[in-house]
């Protein structure tokens, strides 16, 4: 009887490790002979106390603004694939680790630190920043990818295959033809842009990284039904297009000019688990620009991150066609990570920013379950019809139906928010706050220990001027 029962016990006992084992996976790919690597950091994976997995550390550049100079500092950036649970090992080889911290912080992560080592575990797929002793600049970005589960054949005449290796196409681009997929395999280096422009229904994807010396990166341009998803890029720009989706997009800039994921003239757009540190705006909504021409409808970015070394996480709305005025309507951003925001130039600050010029009209938009860490300098908010005339021909002619809902920001150095109109003509109307949230305290028409002739906005530092109408802030 006893026999029958170790026998039995010894059967469950082996089913339930071949059932975790079938549920967790782990994929590290090795760097490419001829790829820029970075020596500060030293990254190592495991699975069920096995084998630790050596995964490479890459070279990427990012932009430090000290007063007003941009500096050029080098970072280092891992990514690998994998399903269940993982160890993370990190050492940092300058020296000794005194303080660790790995964000967005509201995912929670507790880092142990021995030594020059830090440790971590993951549960699920995502995109981090890995940081010793403070330092955001020398940092790790590390980039936890579910694992792939419908490679595409090398020999489909419909697949673009790079395998592992460093590829430098000729002309500095790969153009990517209708009906087609782009794969670039985990490993893969290409030293050229991914070019998706006048075709249709492509898909460009893999684990594959593009350089980050190359500006520009992936380009959507005047295309329909693409998918974009997996890569490392330093730019991701959709113009003239409609029907795309960017998902699980990394990209790093450093460089002047460095917008993350512009939308430009373009409609039906979905970015889903990107992360975006970039050396201008991370996402932006625009009409008009670039030779693209319309307005925007139908934009979504959810369950992103973003850091912003210069300018805005979020912008939206100062171009478009002063001569034939256009729309950005119906524009959310649900579930996401704000990580920093450094901006000195005032009239360019706002995590969160709809600055209405060209004659655009921006209504609709969507602002929910946000989290805006200390950001170094800049503003939570900002949002005004404005005439720049630097960049607008005209201002705007207003801003509608603005939602702001589950936001929250911990931090003591943002500016003056703004909430502003041009004039009588050119208004903002309609902007609603429910549950903002700074720093744990409740921002309410009723809050406690508010007076009766205090607006709502000085208690949560948002200037509310002019030609502004029907502001609340409710629970």
């Amino acid at each position: 009887m006893k026999k029958t029962k170790f026998v039995l016990f010894v059967w469950i006992m082996t089913a339930f490790i071949m059932q975790v084992s079938a549920s967790s996976s782990l994929t590290v790919y090795p760097a490419p002979q001829g790829a820029d690597l970075n020596s500060d950091f030293t990254v190592q994976v495991r699975q069920g106390g096995q084998a630790w997995k050596d995964v490479p550390v890459y070279l990427i550049m990012v932009d430090e603004v000290r007063g007003t100079k941009h500096c050029v500092e080098r970072s280092s950036m891992a990514t690998f694939d994998f399903s269940g649970s993982v160890e993370v090992k990190v050492k940092w080889n300058k020296g000794r680790v005194d303080s660790a911290r790995v964000r967005p912080l509201s995912y929670g992560i507790p880092a142990k630190v021995e030594g020059d080592e830090v440790f971590f575990t993951l549960e699920r797929p995502c995109n981090l920043s890995v940081e010793v002793n403070g330092d955001i600049f020398h940092n790790l970005q590390l980039f936890a990818n579910p694992v792939e589960t419908d490679v595409p054949d090398r020999n489909d005449p419909d697949v673009l295959y790079y395998g592992p290796g460093v590829h430098t196409p000729e002309g500095g681009a790969v153009k990517v033809p209708s009906g087609k997929t782009l794969y670039l395999a985990g490993g893969a280096l290409l030293k050229g842009r991914i070019l998706v422009e006048g075709v249709r229904d492509v898909v460009v994807r893999g684990r594959g990284v593009v350089d980050y010396r190359v500006k520009g990166g992936i380009r959507v341009a005047n295309s329909r039904n693409v998918l974009v998803e997996g890569l490392v890029a330093t730019q991701c720009a959709t113009g003239g297009s409609d029907s795309v989706t960017i998902r699980n997009v990394k990209v790093i800039s450093y460089y002047g000019w460095g917008d993350g994921m512009n939308v430009f003239a373009s409609n039906n757009v979905l970015f889903d688990g990107v992360f975006c540190r970039n050396s201008d705006d991370c996402t932006t909504v625009y009409g008009t620009r670039l030779g693209f021409e319309g307005g925007c409808r139908n934009v979504t970015m959810q369950n992103s991150t973003l850091w912003a070394d210069v300018a805005h996480p979020i912008f939206i709305g100062i171009h478009g066609n002063a001569e034939q005025p256009e729309v950005l309507e119906n524009l959310n951003y649900v579930n996401i990570d704000i990580l920093d925001h450094r901006e000195k130039q005032l009239n360019y600050q706002g995590c969160m920013s709809i600055n209405a010029g060209d004659n655009n009209i921006v209504r609709n938009v969507r602002f929910e379950n946000i989290r805006v860490e200390d950001f170094r300098e800049g503003q939570l908010l900002n949002l005004r019809i404005f005439y720049n005339k630097k960049y607008c021909k005209a201002p705007g002619r207003g801003i509608e139906n603005v939602l702001f809902k589950d936001i929250s920001y911990t931090g003591n150095r943002g500016n003056l928010s703004i909430i502003e109109g041009y004039d009588e003509e050119r208004t903002i109307r309609g902007v609603r706050f429910e549950n903002l949230r700074i720093n744990g305290q409740l921002i309410t028409d009723d809050m406690p220990g508010k007076p009766a002739w205090y607006q709502t906005g000085d208690m949560a530092g948002i200037y509310i001027g002019p030609h502004v109408e029907d502001v609340t802030f409710t629970e």
